[in-house]
């Protein structure tokens, strides 16, 4: 049995207990009579030392520690969606109906509503086999999300019984007879949160994960299940990329954390989503998403807390087989609250006095995404979780620890650079310096979906960008004038595909989200002009003449063309042909 500790010392977030035997690595524990909760992160002997996830000013050597006897834990339930808790899952609307503006330290309340009653439908009857996983029943949580009621992992048997109609989270649910004897079960699961929730296998991630921005969907595609990285400089536009993410991703669960970020740019999530409309269902986004606030002005430790109690909340969503995505923003400030602890600790520091162990603690972060087959008997469902973190390195220097380290584990970098973003280039995602390491997994699922010719256009253009990057060296040389025709072309296709694709208004009703048909369509319209142009400069036309076309007004304006008009940028394909064919003659009627 643990035995009530007493504190020896106190730096900071990190408290050092002595008569701790008893207690084993990460179980919580509360310090002093104020009961601020603590997680145990090291032994020496009957020491422990523990990272406070409250301020802690004001405790004092000889205050007592309270063991809890359990690992940091989520409660997992009906209730979690539309949610708004801090890093170790207090619900903050209550707490701000109770207490005000502030947190006051050591309040506790309950993740989940215990009072709420829910209309359960079981999907089994007495005498079905269950085992772990299998849907019980459900609950319909939001009109977006059925939310399931699963037999619990290491838990099965035959249904002695089973409820129905309104009942209470804490009510049970199902009766279970096993081996061991009878197993309540209610609505609530709990899990440790630094324990992966458990699946039968996981398999390549093939189908692809559409954003509505037209530089990730077109160039740097994600997958369901995959993993992503947004590095940039202060400015860059990663807060806007990871909002619009969680705004309009091809996700039906999306979980939100901010991780370390400042209290305003959480404050613009917290009053945007609740009016945010999902572009599929109609129904406010916040229907669907769970958020996480941890601002750069709460305790330190609590960045990593929130950081897995986030990814420990999404696993749950993946389990009864929805697709969801993840954003961290940004993993830098849980790495800074790593890198304080351990020199804390007085541990050996790595590069950068970062702990040595960031790297390893980045990838078992990381590798808890995936597409899996999820526990249950006999359904085969399949649930993927996907991470987008974003990374804050100083300066937006790639060769930052917390960069390098993410980009050893995630098969997707959409680099943001500052020159673009000062060029008022949004998103300012670099074309030259990302990657995907998804194009060939989807490549069969996107062809059958949207086009067979996708990645023709996607490679075409993306050469063309290359190459546009060469000749911009050449013309600060000797000028524009002295290129070719041909080169010319390459010059003006590549800024429409610069400023009338890649270059995409958040802040615009209709711009700011593009369905993937949409942007094939854009991309299919550009290259159709530039196979038009080539070809009319081999006839005879003037490059002077194509570059002032009056038709390139009305591709600059496409993508303002609403969804239900999408057939419209179809027809600008007519408008090219008709006027480089008179472009074309032009010479002639003149002799």
């Amino acid at each position: 049995m643990a035995k009530i500790g007493k504190i020896i010392k106190v730096s900071g977030p990190l408290v050092v207990a002595e008569n701790m035997s008893g207690s084993r690595m990460f179980d919580i524990v509360y310090v002093s009579d104020m009961r601020l909760m603590g997680e145990i992160i090291e032994f020496r002997g009957d020491k422990a030392s523990i990272q406070v996830y409250e301020e802690t000013s004001g405790i004092g050597v000889g205050e007592p520690v309270y063991p809890a006897g359990r690992p940091l834990n989520v409660e997992l339930g009906p209730g979690i969606i539309e949610s708004i808790y801090d890093g170790i899952q207090r619900p903050l609307d209550d707490i701000y109906n109770s207490s005000g503006n502030y947190i006051s330290r050591g309040v506790t309340a309950d993740p989940l509503d215990r009072s709420k009653k829910w209309e359960f439908k079981p999907l089994v009857k007495k005498g079905d086999s269950a085992a772990e996983g299998d849907y019980l029943g459900y609950v319909q949580e939001t009109p977006l999300i059925k939310h399931y009621i699963m037999v619990p992992p290491g838990v099965k048997g035959k249904v002695k019984d089973i409820g129905e109609g309104l009942l209470a989270i804490e009510d049970t649910v199902a009766v279970l007879s096993g081996g061991e004897g009878d197993v309540d079960i209610n609505m609530i699961q709990r899990w440790p949160v630094r324990r992966p929730r458990p699946y039968k296998n996981k398999k390549m991630p093939d189908i692809p994960l559409f954003t509505g921005q037209r530089v990730i969907d077109m160039f740097f595609p994600l997958a369901k299940g995959g993993t992503a990285c947004v590095p940039g400089p202060f400015g860059s536009g990663k807060t806007v990329i990871q909002h619009q993410l969680a705004k309009w991703v091809d996700a039906e669960v999306i979980v939100y954390i901010g991780c370390g970020e400042r209290g305003n740019e959480m404050t613009d999530v917290l009053m945007e989503f609740p009016g945010l409309v999902d572009p599929k269902s109609g129904e406010p986004l916040m229907k669907r998403t769970i958020l996480i606030a941890n601002t750069s002005n709460m305790p330190v430790a609590a960045r990593e807390a929130s950081v897995y109690t986030g990814i420990t909340i999404a696993e749950y969503f993946r389990d009864m087989g929805y697709s969801v995505a993840l954003m961290a923003d940004s993993t830098s400030r849980w790495a800074e609250a790593m890198r304080e602890i351990s020199g804390r600790l007085e541990e050996m520091p790595g590069e950068e006095g970062y702990p040595a162990y960031l790297g390893a603690r980045l990838a078992s972060f990381y590798e808890r995404a995936g597409m899996v087959e999820c526990l249950g008997s006999a359904d085969g469902r399949t649930g993927a979780l996907s991470v987008i973190g974003a990374v804050s390195p100083p300066g937006g220097d790639l060769s930052d620890p917390v960069v390098q380290a993410t980009l050893r584990v995630v098969k997707v970098f959409w680099s943001l650079e500052a020159n673009l973003a000062y060029r008022r280039h949004f998103p300012a995602i670099s074309w030259l310096n990302s990657y995907s390491l998804y194009n060939d997994s989807i490549k069969e699922n996107v062809k059958k979906e949207v086009a067979e010719d996708y990645f023709d256009l996607q490679s075409d253009a993306m050469s063309m960008l290359e190459e546009e990057s060469e000749l911009e060296e050449i013309v600060r040389l000797v000028g524009l004038e002295a290129l070719s025709g041909p080169d010319r072309i390459i010059l003006l296709v590549s800024r429409m595909i610069r400023e009338d694709f890649l270059h995409q208004n958040a802040f615009h009703d209709i711009d700011t989200y593009s369905s993937i048909e949409k942007q094939y369509r854009m991309i299919d319209v550009i290259l159709y002009f530039y196979r038009q142009a080539s070809d009319s400069l081999r006839m005879g036309a003037e490059i002077a003449d194509v570059e002032s076309m009056k038709v390139r007004d009305r591709i600059a304006r496409m993508k303002y063309i609403p969804k239900e008009e999408i057939d419209r940028i179809d027809k600008i394909k007519n408008d090219i042909k008709a006027e480089f064919t008179e472009l074309v003659e032009k010479p002639h009627l003149e002799e």
